[in-house]
């Protein structure tokens, strides 16, 4: 015992760094661990090797589908949310655009397959045919929604606008994990420096009583203990145990309100926005179907102004030619669909209430599938932080092994 303090005595400040310095390197590679799972968003570097990529970027699409899980199978459906728009409100929301619309529409087919004769035509009868169409815009909106509700199945993928929408936007991706888990994060990178301290007292009692025993098989062991731990302490116990006066639960877990705000508000005006419904809509991958859908009821709305007077029409101008003004319509309209259909969103997104749902939905999910929002986070790639940590540790562990030597 005496030769102990005395080894001690002789190096205090040796001895009493150790557990600082183990404390600082806990710190610094929980840090860096996290940092690594979100930075860089864009790959820095050669592939496929020399190099890095934030994990969640890196794996976007991924991350992404374990979202739509999340949202499609727990929250809200595709169908649920087309069945919250009612066709007359958007009807009454598209009815200026397309009042405006529909002069231009009727001027550039006239003009492309009749010019002369449109431009003879007295401008109260073009003002006429103008209003015949623009009458025939809410049935045709209502027909539209109608049938698009029955069949959005077959002519919607939610799942692949939210995959596509955050695999495109690595930034928005790493936004929503980082909001949710700031509070985890904030934890690890904390507890980093605690039980790195422990640990170094450990390792300083190590060098006491067994001089010149290596310090680096800290590396390998603390790693992987440091992140069983942190899960641990994040998601379990899922459910509150009493521990004499004290309640413990795992740190995630407790917030689950306070993450379901946090992530229905996130998801509700970044993800599923009404500007991103319409673009999936549009561009996605069932896409063709809706434009068919489209394409029916517009060439039947054309029929219609025709009607009675469709022989004449059909003689004067020929069967072709009329079949291409009805497809020249329908492209047109599609062509400025994008556009018009702007000017939904506001009573979409009220209409919707996206963010009150899926908060609240959230919040009623079980500690289970809760936990799963976050944790693939962490296992994903999970052994190159565990390298990481364990490299860095290493050097640690041999420049004190070189110093106090």
């Amino acid at each position: 015992m005496d030769s102990i303090l005395a080894t001690f005595l002789a190096n205090p400040f040796v001895y009493l760094s150790m557990p600082l310095i183990s404390g600082l390197v806990g710190f610094a590679t929980n840090v860096l661990a996290i940092k690594m799972m979100f930075e860089p968003v864009d790959f820095i570097g050669r592939k496929p090797l020399l190099g890095w990529q934030g994990i969640i970027p890196r794996r976007a699409p991924k991350m992404a589908a374990i979202s739509v899980e999340t949202i499609t199978r727990h929250l809200i459906s595709q169908e649920e949310i087309f069945n919250r728009l009612d066709a007359n409100k958007i009807a009454s929301a598209l009815e200026p655009a397309l009042n405006d619309l529909v002069p231009d529409l009727v001027d550039d087919i006239m003009e492309q397959y009749q010019p002369r004769l449109w431009e003879f035509t007295p401008t109260l009868v073009k003002r006429r045919v103008y209003h015949n169409v623009q009458r025939e815009a809410p049935a045709l909106i209502h027909d539209i929604m109608d049938q698009l509700t029955r069949n959005i199945s077959q002519v919607y993928d939610l799942e692949d606008m939210v995959v596509t929408t955050l695999s495109d936007n690595k930034a928005l991706l790493n936004q929503i994990f980082q909001e949710v888990g700031h509070s985890e994060f904030r934890f690890i990178s904390r507890s980093g420096f605690y039980f790195g301290v422990l640990f170094g007292v450990l390792q300083t009692g190590i060098w006491l009583f067994f001089p010149g025993v290596v310090a680096a098989p800290r590396v390998w062991t603390p790693c992987r203990l440091r992140n069983e731990r942190y899960r641990s302490a994040d998601d379990l116990p899922r459910d509150p145990i009493g521990v004499g006066p004290l309640s413990i639960q795992g740190l995630f877990i407790k917030r689950q309100s306070e993450v379901a705000r946090d992530y229905g508000r996130l998801v509700a005006n970044s993800v599923l926005t009404p500007a991103n419904i319409i673009k999936g809509l549009l561009q996605g991958p069932h896409s063709d179907r809706f434009f068919s859908m489209i394409t029916r009821h517009v060439q039947r709305v054309v029929d219609n102004q025709s009607s009675v007077a469709k022989p004449v029409v059909t003689l004067a101008v020929g069967t072709q030619t009329y079949r291409d003004i009805k497809q020249s319509a329908v492209n047109l309209l599609i062509e400025r669909l994008p556009t018009t259909l702007q000017h939904i969103e506001k009573y979409a997104d009220e209409a919707l209430d996206l963010e009150s749902t899926l908060s609240h939905r959230l919040q009623r999910l079980s500690p289970a599938k809760f936990e799963g929002m976050l944790r693939p986070a962490f296992e994903q790639d999970e052994w190159l932080l565990i390298l990481v940590g364990a490299a860095l540790g290493f050097c640690v562990g041999t420049a004190q092994l070189l110093f106090f030597l």
